[in-house]
């Protein structure tokens, strides 16, 4: 069993856990994720590392209650045990000092990124982060993001905060000047920086979170078109060169179980 050490509320859905797991803690890497059961009968979680302390053995991990398996999660209490915890899975994030990178973070992967950024920043790149949530209430972490960031940008879907959309983006990467761009957060928004990035010709990198099932390559859920082949997300990735994923394809695979998910949650019982 794996000790939820500390369980923060971050915004009206989403939570960070501290968890207790040595082992992982000692080996995680920017980028990488873990799979997690709440119980024997829970389907198996793909959810991205946020930070790991390798001392006190633990690693940090956000998600939001979207659907039935997530919200059993989130009714976890401090001091609760998670059933299985396995990690770290993936490939680390490629960390190099690129120059000028523009780092783009939505929703619950925000953590994800500040994670990476703090090893960028370390490897002595300039960073410019670019934040964006649903509304100013589901954002968090920004001022822990501004310290590593040469600029910071806000965005909000309501444009209750920051911009309201994304038409700065053009502006800013014609007089950006970066050498390379880094993403994560939801799929949608990952393609619509990747296509701006194309259109630029800037390098891309995207971490992707499509279905997953046991997360070491055997299932082929998690497949996806990058470039002319076929790669795995678990084993391959989770990061991918952004110019090269076929994101139509991907967007259709995990909308597949959209019904299924929705009478899941219309069943739910708590349990």
């Amino acid at each position: 069993m794996y000790r939820i050490v500390e369980k923060v509320k971050l915004t009206p859905n989403a939570y960070k856990y501290t968890v207790q797991a040595p082992r992982i803690a000692r080996k995680s890497k920017p980028g990488q994720f873990v799979i997690l059961r709440v119980h024997e009968k829970g389907e198996r979680i793909p959810v991205t590392i946020t930070d790991n302390d390798s001392k006190k053995g633990t690693i940090d991990i956000i998600f939001a209650e979207v659907g039935k398996s997530s919200k059993l999660l989130g009714a976890l209490e401090e001091g609760g045990d998670i059933l299985n915890f396995s990690g770290p899975l993936g490939n680390e994030t490629k960390i190099e000092k690129y120059g000028k990178i523009l780092c783009v973070g939505g929703g619950v992967m925000v953590g994800a990124l500040l994670y990476q950024m703090k090893a960028l920043k370390a490897a002595g790149n300039s960073i410019t982060t670019i934040v964006g949530a649903r509304s100013s209430e589901h954002l968090f972490m920004v001022e822990e993001l501004n310290k590593l960031s040469d600029e910071i940008i806000v965005a909000t879907d309501d444009a209750s905060e920051g911009y309201g959309n994304l038409d700065f983006m053009e502006e800013l990467l014609e007089k950006g000047n970066f050498d390379h761009i880094i993403a994560i957060g939801p799929t949608s928004m990952q393609w619509m920086i990747s296509n701006f990035a194309k259109e630029y010709r800037i390098p891309m990198t995207v971490n992707l979170f499509p279905i997953m099932v046991d997360g070491t390559g055997m299932c082929g859920a998690c497949r996806v078109t990058v470039g002319e082949d076929t790669k795995f997300t678990c084993v391959d990735g989770p990061d991918f060169d952004g110019h090269k994923v076929d994101f139509e394809e991907l967007v259709s695979r995990m909308r597949y179980y959209n019904p299924n998910e929705k009478i899941a949650m219309v069943l739910f019982d708590g349990r």
